[in-house]
């Protein structure tokens, strides 16, 4: 069991850094200070759009991914 959490922590630790240098590469084509508070979604209504932005969708499933193993470490 020891080795399974241990197997656990080690993926949780590289989910947590793949999912922190995503999100600076998306922040990083908003560089100006208004790109920080949306203000480069003005051209669209509800905001950029899910399907021509691939690294968004990668976000969603690494920070799901992160929520599970934080629980089953937590449970463990």
């Amino acid at each position: 069991m020891a080795a399974f959490r241990t197997v656990l922590q080690i993926v949780f630790l590289v989910d947590a850094l793949a999912l922190i240098g995503l999100v600076l590469l998306q922040m990083s084509e908003h560089a100006s200070m208004g790109g920080a508070f949306g203000s480069g979604m003005s051209g669209t209504v509800f905001g950029r759009d899910v399907t021509k932005d691939p690294k968004k969708l990668a976000t969603g499933v690494l920070g799901g991914v992160f929520l599970v193993l934080g629980l089953l470490l937590a449970i463990l």
